[in-house]
């Protein structure tokens, strides 16, 4: 509103010396720059216009027992003792800028430590026909529910395990086409995105191969009180063998495939994915129900399964496993009191053609061993923009006698305390 009186008076001024009859050469040089600056003006008001920045703190206590994976701080220094830390678990700004058909967004993640990108791409959509769009740029994988969950929204303070496994950072380097019917049309309920991506995290690509993620959604309502969402997701991949070995399992045994020729080939990497969530009004309040399931095919180390997001390529040898992964997670809001109930159930089998005692046998080792987490935690709305989290998490391991440190359960349980500022 300033800007537009500032722009008013000036108009007015230029008016008003014409009618006094101020001399011609010198009215000539006051609407010459005051039009240029008017331009200037109008220019800058457009960008304004359409640039909107967002973003969400989340500062953060925990207390872990002695081999617990904490989100902020150090790992613990003393693994004899159960140890604590507080920091900055996400920091997070978003500039988004949308004119016409397009739209761009960057957004960056910032704590104690460093500064690194999380989303940088353009988006150009349809607006007259459908809400289909092509986005280009590093973005979420559009696979299943979780991965492309806001960690601003999500009631549990991390994603399953299965998941930051197998889509470390949640994000890729890719190009993706979504198809949606507009929003009058009986088909919008139904939703397919898929793309190309990198495979690798939002770091530089590294090999000419790239991965195809595919996922149909559908997500519908019933009047008020009802809502039903849900869908299949599919990753048809690659990961650089960067050795001559190549390990498979064959009658729980680990078989290598030894080969000059493997070097600078790749290993499949296939997962598919099934999704669902119910959310339900009732005089309780809100229920949602929400659960994922994953297997498929993941080349991975002797020592872990995580997939490669790295900005160079592996150096170590591959060992393919067939696995697979779900979680449940219950949320239960109390009609106006501002508090929600989270409970959450999560599984991971890395590898299951082993299992227990098996484990530690016959080039078997730590990257075989399955995980289990019951999590449960309160979450009060303080108010639209606030909110603090309290969260538990009992981890459970699988035991093998065979296996050095994993005789007995790990001790890994971690209390989460979370404050959370969006904005």
């Amino acid at each position: 509103m300033i800007k537009l009186k500032q722009l008013a008076i000036k108009l007015l001024f230029i008016w008003g010396l014409g009618l006094l009859g101020i001399t011609q050469s010198y009215s000539q040089v006051v609407d010459l720059e005051t039009l240029m600056q008017l331009d200037e003006d109008t220019s800058k008001l457009e960008i304004l216009t359409g640039l909107k920045v967002s973003g969400y703190f989340q500062g953060q206590f925990q207390y872990g027992q002695k081999d617990a994976d904490l989100g902020v701080g150090a790992p613990n220094t003393d693994v004899t003792e159960n140890f604590n830390r507080i920091g900055i678990r996400r920091g997070r700004l978003k500039f988004t800028y949308e004119k016409r058909i397009a739209l761009a967004v960057l957004q960056f993640d910032m704590n104690e430590t460093n500064i690194r990108v999380k989303d940088a791409y353009m988006q150009f959509n349809d607006l007259k026909y459908s809400q289909s769009s092509l986005k280009v740029g590093a973005f979420y994988r559009p696979f299943g529910y979780e991965v492309s969950h806001s960690s601003s929204l999500r009631e549990s303070p991390e994603r399953a395990h299965v998941i930051t496994t197998l889509f470390p950072e949640e994000r890729d380097l890719g190009v993706m086409l979504t198809l949606q019917a507009k929003k009058s049309s009986a088909w919008s309920i139904f939703k397919i995105d898929a793309g190309l991506f990198a495979g690798n995290g939002v770091k530089a690509d590294i090999k000419n191969k790239k991965d195809f993620i595919g996922r149909f959604s559908i997500n519908k309502s019933f009047k008020d009180y009802l809502g039903i969402s849900g869908g299949v997701s599919y990753y048809n991949g690659h990961v650089y063998q960067g050795t001559t070995d190549v390990y498979s399992m064959y009658d729980k045994i680990f078989i290598p495939n030894s080969s000059m020729a493997n070097i600078g080939k790749y290993a499949k990497r296939e997962y598919i994915g099934v999704n669902a969530k119910i959310v339900a009004i009732t005089k309780l309040g809100m229920s949602s129900i929400t659960g994922e399931f994953i297997a498929g095919v993941q080349p991975g180390r002797k020592d872990g399964s995580k997939s490669p997001n790295s900005s160079t390529v592996g150096s170590t040898d591959t060992y393919i496993r067939d696995f697979y992964g779900a979680y449940a997670c219950l949320v239960q809001d109390f009609g106006k009191l501002p508090l929600s109930a989270v409970v959450k159930y999560e599984w991971y089998d890395p590898n299951n053609k082993v299992s227990k005692d098996e484990i530690g046998l016959f080039g078997t080792g730590i990257g075989d061993v399955s995980y289990n987490t019951l999590g449960f935690g309160l979450i009060w709305k303080v108010n639209p923009d606030i909110r603090a989290t309290v969260y538990y998490e009992m981890a459970k391991n699988e035991i093998s006698q065979n296996l050095s440190n994993f005789e007995n359960d790990i001790e890994n349980n971690i209390f989460t305390l979370r404050l959370q500022y969006k904005f």
